[in-house]
This record gives C-alpha cells, sequence and structure tokens, in this order.
C-alpha cells in the first residue's frame, strides 16, 4: 500500500469537506491528528460560519460529532490551523519515533531471528538513545528562534536547549551578522556578599549569602563597546564595513595586526549559567537577533521525528545495542554489528548533508580568482 493517505486538499489547504450528507459524525482522515487541548489545532465550519466546540460539536479522537443535524445542502468543513498546516509541509521526509519500535519488533524481533526476544521497553529506551546521540551531530534537529534584546542584555536559554550553534543579530536588510561568544568577561556562579575583612557572610542556616547580580555583569552591560573594538567615535564604529569606501579612506592600514575577537562591531554574547540566559554586549540592546541551537529531539516524547535518511541507521543502532547488552550472544556477532552500525551513521551523515554538484562547483570557481594588491 502507498504511504501518503491524505488528499492534496488536507496537505495543501489543511481541510476536508463534507457534501450531501445528513450525518452528525465527521471522520478527519489526513495526517495531523486533531488536537482539542491545550488549545485547537483545527476549526470546524458549516457552510463558511465557524462552528463553537462543545457548543455545537464535540471532537473523540479524529471524530467530529455534531450536536445539531444538519440539513442535506449543508457543507461541513474541518479545517486545520495555519500553524497545523506548516507543520505538515514536508513530513513525508520523517518517520516518527513510534513507527520506528513498530518497524523494529516486526522485522528484527522474532523466532528464527538474531534478537529472539526483546522487551518493548528495551527497543523505546535504546531508539531514544539513538536519537539522542545522532540529534548533536547528524540529525538535522538545529532550531532557530527570531528574538530581541532586551534592555536587560539578556535572554532566557530556550526549553528545550542542549546547545547552541550560532548567534547572528539581523541589520535593516535582513543580513545576518555573527554574534561571537567572548573570553573578556565571565559571569560568576556564586557572587558572594563579604564581610569587612574579606570573609563570605552566611545566613542562619550556615550558608554563604550571594548578592542577587554580580558586580562583574554589571560592569560588563554597562560598559561602552567602542572602548573594546579601538573606535573612536560611534560613526566609525557603524560604518566599519569592508564594503564602505568612507570607512576605507579614514582607516586605511589601521586594521593591520588588529586581534580579531576584539575587532569587529558584531557584539559578544556569554551564557550565565546561574541564571540560566544568554547575556549579551550593551551594543546589541534593542537588536533582532536569531538564535540557532540543537535539541535532543527528545522533548516532546514519542512524537519526535527521524529522517529517513538516517532510519537505517537507528535500526542499526538499536540492534547493536540490544546484542551487546546481552549474555550468550558470540562477540563475532556484535563486533558485526557494531560495523554496521558504523557503516550506516556515516551513510546519514553523508546524506543529510546535502551537498549538491553544482553547489561545490560554485564555490571552486570562486578559488580560481586572483587576488590583486
Amino acid at each position: 500500500m502507498g504511504l501518503i493517505n491524505e488528499t492534496n486538499a488536507q496537505y495543501y489547504a489543511g481541510q476536508q469537506a463534507f457534501t450531501n450528507s445528513v450525518n452528525t459524525l465527521y471522520t478527519w482522515t489526513g495526517n495531523t491528528s486533531l488536537v482539542t487541548s491545550p488549545k485547537l489545532n483545527f476549526k470546524v465550519l458549516k457552510n463558511g460560519v465557524e462552528l463553537t466546540l462543545t457548543t455545537d460539536y464535540k471532537v473523540t479522537g479524529n471524530e467530529v460529532t455534531l450536536i445539531v443535524t444538519p440539513v442535506l445542502t449543508d457543507v461541513i468543513v474541518i479545517q486545520l490551523l495555519e500553524q497545523s498546516i506548516w507543520d505538515n509541509y514536508g513530513s513525508y521526509a520523517y518517520i516518527d519515533l513510534t513507527d520506528i519500535v513498530n518497524n523494529f519488533m516486526v522485522a528484527y524481533v522474532g523466532m528464527d531471528k538474531l534478537i529472539p526476544r526483546a522487551k518493548r521497553s528495551d527497543v523505546i529506551f535504546h531508539a531514544k538513545r539513538g536519537l539522542q546521540e545522532f540529534s548533536y551531530d547528524t540529525l538535522k534537529s538545529v532550531k532557530s528562534q527570531e528574538l530581541t534584546i532586551p534592555p536587560s542584555l539578556s535572554l532566557a536559554i530556550p526549553q528545550d536547549y542542549v546547545n547552541y550553534v550560532q548567534l547572528s543579530w539581523v541589520d535593516s536588510s535582513g543580513v545576518k551578522h555573527i554574534i561571537y561568544p567572548t573570553r573578556l568577561t565571565s559571569n560568576p556562579t556564586q557572587p558572594l556578599l563579604q564581610n569587612v575583612d574579606g570573609t563570605p557572610e552566611q545566613d542562619n542556616d550556615g550558608e554563604n549569602l550571594e548578592s542577587q547580580q554580580a558586580v562583574t555583569n554589571e560592569r560588563w552591560a554597562g560598559n561602552d563597546n567602542l572602548n573594546i573594538t579601538g573606535q573612536l567615535t560611534d560613526q566609525l564604529f557603524q560604518n566599519a564595513d569592508v564594503y564602505d569606501l568612507s570607512f576605507a579612506k579614514i582607516a586605511y592600514g589601521q586594521r593591520y595586526g588588529l586581534e580579531p575577537e576584539v575587532s569587529q562591531k558584531n557584539g559578544w554574547f556569554t551564557i550565565d549559567e546561574r541564571e540560566g540566559k544568554f547575556s549579551f554586549s550593551s551594543s546589541l540592546a534593542n537588536e533582532l537577533i536569531i538564535l540557532e541551537y540543537i535539541s535532543d529531539g527528545l522533548a516532546y516524547d514519542m512524537d519526535s521525528k527521524i529522517p529517513k535518511m538516517a532510519e537505517q541507521a537507528i535500526y542499526m543502532h538499536i540492534a547493536y545495542s540490544i546484542l551487546s547488552s546481552k549474555i550468550n550472544i558470540p562477540e563475532y556477532i556484535v563486533q558485526r554489528f557494531k560495523k554496521d552500525r558504523r557503516a550506516q551513521l556515516r551513510n546519514a551523515k553523508i546524506r543529510l548533508s546535502n551537498i549538491k554538484l553544482e553547489e561545490f562547483t560554485q564555490v571552486m570557481r570562486g578559488k580560481s580568482k586572483w587576488i590583486k594588491h
């Protein structure tokens, strides 16, 4: 059977219409399940008028039951909301972790197979661990958030954050400028209060007292970036662009020998582990930034999705993990599956790198230019 079961209307428009029907029960057959909690991901319309949940209809799974029986000429439409439609676009390139577990139990576990018995809970555990490990450097699990840096110069770390990929501020043309981490300052994890003799103060329980705000952070937030970059005026700082002729005339030859870490206008960021926030330098206040980071793919339990290009690598990871943890399994079988896992993981990395010959050729053509002095 084909793997695509929804209609073009369900995929592109996110809707399913029912006509010439006097039934009260209507079943949504699209790939995206209908959700009512914590908020609706769909709406129900009758002749173009939106109906109200509980008042006009009830929902059980993907079944919508109208309270009042429609007439033959009524048109009932189940319409997904815009975000749900977007989430469904391109979903064919992924497979659910639930399907991975089901497929593995069918194909790799059973009589006359290398894994005669395996608990479903063990398969789920190793599938999750595989997804977690692959998410760091193999799978396309990079997420991005568009945020504005407030006057406090700090932003909370995302809920499903594992590690950052890149932070950039966006100019008026929509061009990204990389914000680099800095070694110029740090975020103390224990800003202790001290007595006049320098010893830390304690509370009634004998625990050290801490200041709400570290002095180091206060000084860094109040610092003028021009004092670090070496630019004498704000105008030079704003115009410090390699394509700006006016800046090139004024600062001709003055960039030679500068330290790249401080000789740039994009600002800096640090990670404040104490408060769980990103902290930015003063020049980035009110700037629009893009925060790109990776998650481990497990933030939403069994709703996690895996690219189909890495599907076989996940199967090999589960098989190797189960066989290597069992007793009385010959070592040559364990080593065989270890090699298979490594080979399939390598294939997945190559496939997901998405290198196209035309793009590679375009880059190489730029390498043939002469650099004139």
